[in-house]
This record gives structure tokens, sequence and C-alpha cells, in this order.
């Protein structure tokens, strides 16, 4: 539904009247509001709107500096996303010091099978620069000594490049409710668990600790609850006897990168949508693509007995009833 139409996002201080003034510009430039969502989180409000712009009595210049008008007065920022800014999109690579799916995604931007252009790395520790620099790609620290970033910079800086997608890559640090809600649905981060089982840090030490047999990893869209955002992609593993945790760290970093690369292209070529906080398929063959275990797995798997339909029941239900003895 709204591949074909512009998007609003509002984000600032919570205060009375935010939505009536907004909704009232529109309404006054003839511009029909499809899709409505707000919420507040920490004092912070996000208003996200699907609007039909085909209409309205102005130019897409000229909205744009009316929204950014309103926002400056009503002390909040507005971000206005037509149709065509989203042709071209580029991506913004958040990490920590974990190199694996960095590395994945550069592979795959350097043979041209990504889709978009890496146009920055920023970290909150400078391990991963020469890793950037080696695809020429530009590096922000935005790390202090301890790796706590600086968010008002890494707004900042996602501003200068114009992102479309920020992709978080083993960044190990939770983004506020200002960041998530300026980019709600456009951050992807993946995590080492098969969610909603182990949240949270350490998920391979946790997944040892309580005995599974089978671990995972999962991609998905981040919203300010922490690895609780709707589900993209996951793959599943078998846990070894006694493995360490450095061990699932072996067997699992190649899968966070697959599971991310294929995150990222559904979103890229608009395969994915979110839809009452789950991800929902379109325009796309389930079978080329992966979103869980491979599909060899439904063939091995048995299909019977089933509750209600096991032979015995049906045998029974087959027989004619015995005649009353006299």
């Amino acid at each position: 539904m709204t591949r074909h139409l512009t998007e609003i996002t509002v984000v600032g201080e919570d205060d009375t009247g935010l939505i009536a003034e907004v909704t009232s510009l529109l309404f006054e430039r003839s511009i029909n509001i499809e899709d409505l969502d707000q919420a507040v989180r920490e004092g912070v409000f996000r208003m996200t709107m699907h609007v039909d712009t085909d209409d309205m009595v102005c130019t897409q210049a000229k909205l744009r500096e009316d929204l950014k008008e309103l926002g400056e007065e009503l002390g909040v920022d507005v971000q206005v996303r037509f149709p065509a800014d989203r042709e071209t999109q580029s991506i913004a690579v958040l990490v920590t010091k974990e190199s694996h799916c960095l590395e994945a995604i550069f592979e795959a931007w350097a043979s041209g099978d990504l889709g978009a252009d890496v146009e920055v790395v920023i970290g909150n520790h400078s391990d991963l620069q020469p890793l950037a620099e080696a695809y020429d790609v530009p590096f922000h620290d935005i790390g202090d000594e301890k790796g706590t970033p600086d968010e008002d910079e890494l707004l900042d800086v996602l501003a200068e490049y114009d992102t479309d997608l920020v992709v978080l890559a083993r960044y190990m640090r939770i983004l506020s409710p200002d960041v998530v809600f300026r980019y709600e649905n456009r951050i992807i981060n993946v995590h080492p668990s098969l969610l909603p089982s182990f949240p949270g840090a350490s998920a391979y030490m946790q997944a040892i600790e309580e005995g599974v047999r089978i671990a995972g990893v999962t991609a998905h869209y981040v919203t300010t609850d922490l690895d609780q955002g709707p589900i993209i992609t996951q793959r599943a593993f078998n846990v070894p006897d006694d493995a360490t945790e450095e061990e699932l760290q072996q067997i699992g970093q190649p899968l966070e990168a697959e599971a991310l690369l294929e995150a990222i292209d559904l979103h890229l070529n608009d395969n994915v949508a979110v839809h009452r906080g789950r991800t929902e398929l379109r325009d796309v063959d389930e079978s080329e693509v992966q979103l869980g275990a491979p599909g060899e797995l439904d063939d091995i798997n048995p299909d019977r007995p089933i509750d209600g339909l096991g032979d015995f029941v049906a045998e029974q239900e087959s027989e004619p009833e015995a005649e009353a003895d006299d």
C-alpha cells in the first residue's frame, strides 16, 4: 500500500495538538491521509503518515518548506519522503567490533548483489575503520572511550548521507526512541538467537545454559522494545553436545550474515511489509527466499499421525456398526 505514497514522519517532544496541526496543514493542501500511526515512548512523540500527494495544490518543494516551518514552530522534526526519493537507496551500517556481518555486506555490495550503496559505516569503536577504508567507505566513530555513542552525532551523520536504510551489523548498543522513531521500519538488526527466545546480551550463552538442541539467528526490524521487532528472516542450527559459546559463534556467525543479507534484500526490493507488528511478503515467490529453516526439512519431517486423523481412528470410523445382540 505504501510504495506509491508519500511518507511523512514527525518526531519530537510530546505535546498536545501535534497531530491536529500537521493534519490540518495537509488538508489545506488537498493531501489525503491514507494511513496514520503514532506512539509516545520516554516522552518522545512519533507520528508516521502515508499520504496521497497526487492531487495536492502545491509543489513538492513547497510542501517540504511548509512542513519544515511548521515543525520549527511546534519544536518537532518533520521528514518527507516522496516515492521518487526512495528509488535510489543508501545504506548506513552501524558496527561495534565484530566484522563478519560488515564483511558480508561489503562483499555483496562489491559484487553488485546488494541493490543499494553503502554510503557510510558508523561505529561506537574504531576497530572496523580499516575494513571500511579498504572499501573506500567513510567511517565515523561516534563513541567515547567506553564506547558510549553520541546519538546526536549519529542522527547528524544519518541525515548527512540521506540514509534510507540503517543496518545494525552486530552493533552492540540499544538505540533510543529518538533514533528508532525517525527510521521506523528502516532499521534492520541481526540477533544471535531464534527470537523471541533469548533476547538481549549473550544469546548464544543463554542457549547453552538452557540446554536447547536447536539454536539460531534472526534478522528483524528494530523497535523501541529490545529484540522484539517484526521478524524478517531466521536461520537454525543444531547445538553440539558440550558446545562452548565460542563454538556456537563459529557456527552462527555465517548464518547471521546470511540472514541479515536476505533481510536487506527483501527490504530494498520492497518485498516485505510490516502489518500489525508482523512482516508479510509481497510480490515475491516464497520458493525463491529462505525465511526460516531449509525447505528440505519439510520433506524430512513426518506428516502423521495427526490428532483425530490417525489410522486407528480412521479405521474405526469406516467400520459399520455391529448389530446389537438380541
